[in-house]
């Protein structure tokens, strides 16, 4: 039987015109036992098609098992009927995992691994290639792959010429390789489709028998099937950055590279039909798998201690600690059985990992906060990883880890978004990189991307690519492009270019364009991380990444350690240093005074702008509704406002629920044990979940599977294919249909955007802890935020509005007084006023505020002493008196913007920086008018974004309300000066 050894997908980028996923479904209809998904210097799509060559085999073994129990359905074809068309699938392809090495020095080459070790020396040698170089290149010398051979069996390019200057033809390397892999290298042979394919195999085949080396089969494919012919081509213009009609020789001439079956493969080898079977038989020796990688998680075993014995004394030291005066019986009672069913999984060194981080950070005082299901439990609350007590917690800890499902535990850890690269860095110094390493994201063509790049391809103006981006309805959407919108802009969809255009961008659509960085998923193993998968640089800095996005390690097995940033906890955290400093109060999110009924009367009222998660105009409108009284509610409100509950229309009955406008009822008994907590509406991610197998009977497996297509971000829909299961499932079970359709529709809202119990729990402490701090301290709330920036719905306009609204004084900019961050100073009256600092002038670096208040001494008394004395340029001197920062001196916005005009660039020379017997003119002073209030606001907005003298439209105010008095009189008595020709500041000499 053949089987396609070299297959290239559109993980080679801009290449391939087919998804790995295309090529296996394709396999199985043509029957093909096996095939080899061949990227260049890659692997980063070959998990894809293994997971759906699982899907394959489990498709097949389910039909077969449903064949088996019930036989053919419906009455038999007669004989005179001919049989209709019909495609069974009963062969599961199996994935070989290969890489097409691209060589600087010498002619490609397919590497397939043919054991474990093989599989380690081919990650060994694309992480060599790929640090060596850049992000998205690869610099891989034939040395690499002599320096890691072990398992590997090769297959030659010989049509493929070396690149200028290198090492010789395909014959040399054949030579050199020969001594090193004998009986391991094959001759591939794959057809132009010009005409003149016979004679090159024969060319090739004679060759191949000089060197003594037999040859193999490919057709070589760069799609799954024909039809994608002319998205190949588009992919490769968007490649080279030209039009379709310029490809020339790179365009595809035809068709006919695609996958093919073993018919089609004797015919097109005639003669050769030996390396046609020399495919299916060395695939037979191919044996490994990816199911073969064992995943070893660091043992993190210290000072003579097993993983279970530290993490039981950890525990135990950290309930001390959380309860100085003694833990209940329910705490301890928990976490004697959560360490029980932790050591029964084996998952000891995982928490340990964790709490060793979030311990690094709390050394150097770098507030986190753990979440997910895993993380709402006694043991993370005693290690430190959350602050959410049991006293708190609402989640179950088994529903997640359980070891009747064996999943692996979920627990983000987020740190502040200022301070957690240092956390990364700790994790590579402590793991070193060979052995740690971040997930891939996978970035995916969309709408507008999708248009875009389609478009110039196909030589589309950039005004017809515009008005069809402007018809898009939300990013990650294709909708709209119809007929009729195209008429209503103006554009003719009978169009053979433009028709072609809008389905080549249907085509296109969730194709992979390249890899990025995961925001914080870190894979730690026990041995080499670049043995189990390849590494490479990343864009930023001091990170490197492997190939795998978190659904493809998902699907193998192997753990990560989330190490997200979020930017309320640098706004917590700054806040609880400035309590420290000017009210010596010393709080953690732990020991904040919990349920304090004014801070829920804030809530109540919609007074939360800045705090988190509820600040936005839906979650503002809400929360009267709400009217939350405890913790849980806030659980609730984070929860709701959610595209899960929205479209599953569980909103309104829960709050009609909850004001006792209707009567709490449940579907079922057991429903009831599901949806009590909620009023008997579902609302979260994981009572979704649990009305599936409970409601709809679904087995483990089929669980499982709609687990993770609610896990992520999904590029293809993939929770809709469980809509006739579950339907099927609850009307069996009694269920009303409307009652169905709408917990499946919360199911789909999950897939776009699922929200877990455990997540929002988490989330609902911060909600707390910024809450209290803006009600019981508004002024270091606001102060805090603003050095948080740029973080949150509102502007910092809008931040300091509503704190003075709160009854803080806000102070403006000043050289005196200010200081790089905003900051709290006395008022006067024993109280505290907000002091605005350098950082909200825009263009200002915090090196060169840095300077100024280093060299401010008594202070400031003129523009030319800033220069002098702190050496800022010009041109930062002009920003600062943009900024209206020397009013405090005396000197107005005006004539601080003509003085630091009048400075030149450049050091100071000693022979005219004093005035030589009055032979140094002196320029006369300058009567400048006086701006008006409205010229004052919009300088304060042009150079800060926010002003303290007036809001703009209340300068208007006497205009839009008839009889309200203006905020600004003109003076009257006199005529207004013409002042359109009058110059404000210094133009340059020349």
């Amino acid at each position: 039987m053949f089987t396609e050894l070299s297959i290239t997908s559109n993980f080679t980028f801009l290449t391939g015109a087919s998804h790995p996923e295309d090529y296996v479904n394709r396999a199985a209809l043509l029957g093909m036992e096996a095939l080899a998904i061949a990227d260049d210097n890659s692997v980063a799509g070959i998990v894809r098609a293994h997971t759906q060559a699982r899907v394959i085999a489990r498709a097949v073994k389910e039909r077969a098992a449903f064949d088996a129990l019930h036989g053919l359905i419906g009455p038999p074809r007669p004989d005179h009927i001919p049989a209709p068309p019909r495609a069974p699938v009963t062969v599961t392809p199996r994935l070989i995992p290969a890489a097409r090495l691209v060589f600087t020095d010498a002619p490609p080459i397919t590497v397939l691994p043919e054991n474990r070790a093989g599989w380690r020396s081919l990650c060994r040698i694309i992480s060599a290639g790929r640090l060596r170089a850049d992000k998205g290149h690869c610099d891989i010398q034939l040395r690499d792959l002599e320096d890691f051979a072990d398992g590997l069996h090769l297959l030659l390019w010989p049509q493929v010429q070396t690149v200028q200057g290198g090492a010789g033809d395909w014959v040399q390397t054949a030579g050199r390789l020969t001594r090193r892999f004998a009986g391991n290298i094959h001759v591939l042979m794959v057809p132009h489709y010009d005409g003149r394919d016979t004679a090159r195999f024969d060319r090739i085949a004679d060759q191949a028998q000089r060197l003594g080396l037999p040859t193999l089969a490919s057709a070589g494919p760069r799609m799954h099937h024909g039809a994608r012919r002319k998205l190949a081509d588009v992919v490769t213009a968007i490649r080279l950055k030209c039009r379709v009609d310029a490809l020339g020789r790179a365009a595809l001439s035809n068709g006919e590279g695609r996958l093919r079956g073993e018919a089609e493969m004797l015919r097109l080898f005639a003669g050769h039909e030996a390396a046609v079977h020399r495919a299916g038989a060395l695939a037979e020796r191919l044996t490994f798998s990816l199911d073969q990688l064992r995943y070893e998680y660091p043992s993190e075993i210290t000072d003579n201690e097993t993983p279970g014995q530290r993490l039981e004394r950890l525990a135990y030291a950290g309930l001390k600690w959380r309860y100085p005066s003694g833990a209940p019986e329910k705490a301890q009672t928990l976490l004697r059985h959560e360490l029980t069913l932790i050591a029964k999984l084996k998952y000891e060194p995982y928490f340990l990992t964790v709490r060793d981080i979030v311990h690094f950070a709390r050394s150097r005082g770098i507030l986190c906060q753990g979440r997910g299901s895993a993380a709402n439990s006694v043991v993370c609350y005693c290690l430190g990883v959350t602050s959410v007590s049991p006293e708190m917690g609402t989640m179950v800890f088994e529903r997640f880890v359980s070891e009747a499902r064996d999943e692996p535990p979920d627990i983000d850890v987020d740190f502040e978004h200022e301070r957690r690269e240092e956390v990364i860095q700790h994790i590579y110094q402590t793991y070193g990189r060979h052995r740690a390493g971040l997930c891939a994201t996978v970035v995916h063509y969309r709408g507008k991307r999708a248009i875009r790049e389609v478009g110039r391809a196909m030589g589309l103006t950039e005004d017809t690519i515009s008005a069809l981006s402007s018809q898009l309805w939300g990013f990650f959407s294709t909708k709209g492009l119809e007929a009729e919108r195209m008429a209503e802009i103006g554009l003719d969809f009978r169009d053979r270019r433009l028709r072609q255009t809008i389905e080549l961008v249907h085509e296109i659509n969730g194709f992979p364009r390249h890899l990025s960085q995961h925001v914080g998923g870190f894979i730690i193993t026990e041995g080499r991380l670049d043995e189990l998968v390849p590494i490479e640089n990343a864009t930023m800095e001091d990170r490197t990444v492997i190939c795998w996005d978190k659904d493809d390690i998902d699907s193998l097995g192997i753990l990560k350690v989330d190490v997200l940033s979020l930017g309320m906890l640098t706004c917590i955290r700054k806040a609880f240093d400035l309590l420290r400093m000017h009210h010596q109060q010393d709080y953690t999110l732990a020991t904040l005074p919990p349920e304090d009924p004014r801070v829920y009367d804030m809530l109540c009222a919609a007074d939360s702008i800045g705090v988190f998660q509820v600040e936005s105009r839906a979650q503002m409108n809400f929360l009267p509704r709400m009217r939350p009284r405890n913790f849980y509610d806030l659980v609730i409100e984070v929860a709701i406002i959610r595209p899960g509950p929205i479209q599953g229309d569980m909103v309104h009955p829960y709050i009609r629920r909850r004001n006792g406008e209707e009567e709490v009822s449940f579907p079922s008994d057991e429903l009831g044990q599901v949806l009590g907590k909620t009023l008997g509406v579902p609302l979260f991610q994981e009572q979704a979940m649990q009305i599936a197998i409970v409601g709809a009977g679904f087995t483990p497996d089929q669980a499982d599977r709609l687990r993770r297509s609610l896990a992520t971000f999904k590029k293809h829909g993939s929770v809709s294919e469980f809509r006739a299961l579950f339907l099927r499932g609850m009307r069996r079970n009694g269920y009303a249909d409307d009652f169905a359709e709408r917990c499946f529709s919360q199911i789909e809202g999950f897939g776009s955007y699922g929200f877990p119990e455990s997540h929002a729990a988490s989330f609902a402490l911060l909600v707390y802890a910024s809450s209290w701090i803006k009600c019981h301290y508004p002024g270091i709330f606001a102060c805090a935020l603003l050095n948080s920036q740029p973080m949150g719905f509102y502007a910092p306009a809008q931040i300091v509005r509503d704190a003075r609204e709160h009854g803080v004084e806000v102070r403006p900019i000043c050289v005196n007084a200010s200081f790089w961050d905003n900051a709290m100073e006395p008022d006067g009256r024993g109280g505290l006023a907000l002091r605005l600092g350098f950082r909200q002038i825009k263009g200002l670096s915090e090196e060169d505020a840095s300077w100024l208040t280093a060299a401010r001494g008594n202070g400031y008394q003129s523009v030319q002493d800033i220069w002098r004395r702190a050496g800022l340029a010009p041109g930062i001197i002009v920003r600062l008196a943009e900024a209206d920062a020397f009013a405090s001196a005396g000197i107005t916005r005006r004539e601080a913007l003509w003085e630091a005009k009048a400075i030149a660039p450049g050091p100071v020379l000693p022979l005219f920086a004093t005035d030589l017997d009055g032979e140094v003119v002196d320029e006369p002073t300058a009567l400048l008018p006086e701006m008006t209030l409205g010229e004052q606001v919009v300088e304060d907005y042009v150079s800060t974004r926010l002003t303290l003298r007036a809001h703009p439209v209340g300068l208007l105010r006497h205009i839009l309300t008839p009889g309200a008095a203006p905020v600004e009189v003109m003076p009257t008595s006199e005529q207004a000066p013409d002042l359109s020709k009058i110059s404000f500041t210094r133009g340059n000499p020349d």
